[in-house]
């Protein structure tokens, strides 16, 4: 069996450098078709005999996990990474260990990596269904941990709640560099290696597609997907660009584009592996991929690129923001109206006519006789909200920009629960209790307002009350509809 390079992820955790994906699993499927899970194994058995032994699924992949556990059974030797994705709502032990559970009894084993994916970070029970990951993997029911597109404020705020985070999951290409940037630097500090997907930007960075017109119509979801980063990235004559400037290094190099293009995010210093879908029992390019080791990237291949790049538009926001906004597509199809389905993390109540507040659940709400949020007319009031959890316990101690990060998610929490959003926020308050933190939480306050901007007061105060390092309230107004 072939061996292909491997790297430490994380101690006790070694892998491939290509993983195979098994996403296109869910497009196979699609309609009502099934696959043929018998063939399917079959096929991965292949994949793994020629030294592609690492797998990465989900629960929502189709029948992504069957088929590895009948492959497992007949041929035992491969290394699983799969995902629990579940709908935001109360994390209790009970939801996690059975959501969790779900997928090691469809597998057959424990996964080497159970990744977790959330829909929305303005439900704060992201945190509790972590936590309880770790526990179940300091008792040995769980080997690692890894995130699923999660943007840099959150994976901060995960590594500092003492997460034990092997992985970030997320999109990485020559069509979408935005974990180049702060994302990398926050893994390389960490100790959290890249997973990166969408190397090949859905089959668009090939050959296949250099000089061509761009198509009219594309039937399958990953092209979906990926034309839309075409489309950000400054459209199709910036694609173009990007494409030759690949297509002459691969020339030069003797090897195809897509090599060129998977081997420059190889290349990323917090990037441990890629991963490179495969449709089971339909086309396999794994000669190709091999190949990906047999040439390096040198400073003239850089430079072209660069130029390349020169003239693309930078791809707004931080990774993994596309699976939380319109139009949200996902390796199971466009999940648009997930976004308007998804429960709240509060519920509005009126207590007078044309009048509603929200209430977080605090004991000190009613005891002091007031409310996180209020909403009269078109003006929503948010209180001076701080980073305390769900159980009192205070999120990011000593981390004011973390804190800000769970802040902030409070706030557009209470303005969703009255139908607001951040971008209807005219007004923001920031105390400090340490003017040095200013940057930081700065950096978190213009993130979360890119759009809206709104007027802001930052101040340093001589103490907050409790062990908080900040604290921010808000004003919107709601535009009539």
């Amino acid at each position: 069996m072939t061996k292909l390079p491997r790297i430490l992820l994380a101690p006790g955790l070694e892998a491939s450098r290509i993983v195979t994906g098994l996403w296109q699993v869910a497009d196979q499927e699609r309609e009502g078709r099934v696959l043929d899970h018998a063939a399917a194994a079959a096929a991965m058995a292949e994949y793994a005999d020629a030294g592609f032994d690492s797998f990465d699924m989900a629960d929502h992949y189709g029948g992504a996990e069957q088929i590895f556990s009948r492959f497992r059974l007949a041929d035992g030797q491969a290394q699983v990474f799969t995902k629990w994705v579940p709908t935001p709502g109360p994390m209790t032990r009970e939801v996690v260990r059975e959501g969790v559970g779900r997928s090691i009894a469809r597998l057959g084993c424990i996964p080497d990596l159970m990744q977790f994916h959330w829909w929305s970070f303005h439900h704060p029970a992201w945190l509790d269904a972590l936590r309880e990951m770790a526990a179940m993997r300091a008792e040995g029911a769980l080997h690692h941990i890894g995130v699923t597109n999660f943007d840099t404020d959150h994976l901060r705020v995960a590594v500092k709640q003492g997460i034990p985070v092997a992985t970030n999951q997320l999109s990485f290409s020559l069509l979408d560099r935005r974990a180049a940037g702060d994302m990398s630097a926050f893994c390389l500090a960490h100790g959290v290696k890249l997973l990166a997907y969408g190397t090949l930007g859905g089959g668009f960075l090939s050959e296949r597609w250099l000089g061509r017109e761009a198509p009219a119509e594309i039937a399958d979801w990953s092209k979906m997907k990926y034309r839309r980063f075409i489309a950000a990235m400054g459209g199709w004559d910036a694609f173009q660009r990007v494409l030759r400037a690949a297509g002459e290094i691969a020339r030069r190099h003797g090897v195809s584009l897509s090599n060129v293009a998977t081997r420059w995010v190889l290349d990323q210093p917090a990037v441990g592996a890629v991963i490179l879908g495969a449709r089971l029992t339909e086309a396999e390019h794994r000669a190709d991929n091999l190949r990906l080791f047999s040439f390096a990237l040198d400073a003239e291949d850089h430079e072209r690129l660069g130029h390349a790049f020169a003239a693309t538009t930078p791809i707004p926001g931080d990774c993994g923001d596309e699976y939380r906004r319109p139009p949200f597509l996902t390796a199971s199809g466009d999940l648009s109206h997930h976004l308007d389905s998804l429960p709240k993390a509060y519920t509005a109540t009126e207590f007078r006519p044309g009048r509603l507040r929200v209430d977080s659940g605090s004991t000190w709400e009613s005891l002091c006789g007031y409310s996180r949020a209020v909403r009269v007319g078109a003006r929503i009031l948010v209180s001076g909200t701080t980073a305390t959890h769900t159980d009192g316990s205070v999120v990011c101690p000593g981390d004011a920009a973390g804190q800000a990060v769970y802040v902030l998610d409070k706030v557009a929490a209470a303005l969703e629960a009255l139908g607001g959003t951040l971008d209807d926020v005219v007004q923001t308050r920031i105390w400090l209790r340490d003017a040095n933190d200013w940057e930081g939480v700065g950096r978190v306050h213009g993130r979360a307002f890119a759009t809206a901007r709104p007027a802001n007061t930052l101040v340093e105060v001589a103490r907050l009350v409790g062990p908080y390092l900040v604290e921010i309230e808000a004003e919107a107004v709601v535009d009539a509809v």
